[in-house]
């Protein structure tokens, strides 16, 4: 396992890896999502997650993968996509004050906080900035 907790917030790229299957962390993904399909971690992404996934596929017009991540990114057994509300945007917020993450990271982390999430799981060093949360940042806890 990459982390500990039970309740992991799966950042944007962890999808994009997952779905477009990127060679250097497709074990280590296939192995998250099995535990998270068999109820061993509960899973939460905002869904701003859905907005930034889908750019790359509408610029190059490929309707199956953007069918494929808008089936993936829908609250379900195993995964909750969080809406972004008021009290997420008031964190984000406070957030951006005490870090200066731009706003995107800061709905991701204020999602993951709210909603009790124990490790933030990204690949972007930039959310080592939060502090109130685990950051586990995939590349480095694989030591690629």
């Amino acid at each position: 396992m990459l982390f500990g907790g039970e309740i992991v917030y799966l950042d944007t790229n962890i999808f994009i890896y997952a779905i477009e299957g990127y060679a250097d962390f497709i074990d280590e993904l296939n192995q998250l999502f099995d535990n998270i399909d068999a109820g061993n971690l509960r899973a939460f992404t905002s869904e701003l997650t859905l907005a930034e996934v889908l750019v790359r596929p509408l610029v190059d017009g490929n309707l199956e993968i953007q069918s494929v991540y808008q089936q993936a990114l829908q609250s379900s057994e195993v995964l909750e996509v969080v809406a972004v509300s008021r009290d997420i945007l008031i964190e984000a917020a406070r957030l951006r004050a005490i870090t200066n993450l731009r706003l995107p990271n800061a709905i991701h982390g204020a999602t993951a906080i709210l909603s009790g999430c124990e490790t933030f799981l990204t690949n972007d060093r930039r959310l080592t900035a939060l502090s109130s949360i685990e950051v586990v940042v995939l590349s480095e806890v694989m030591g690629n």
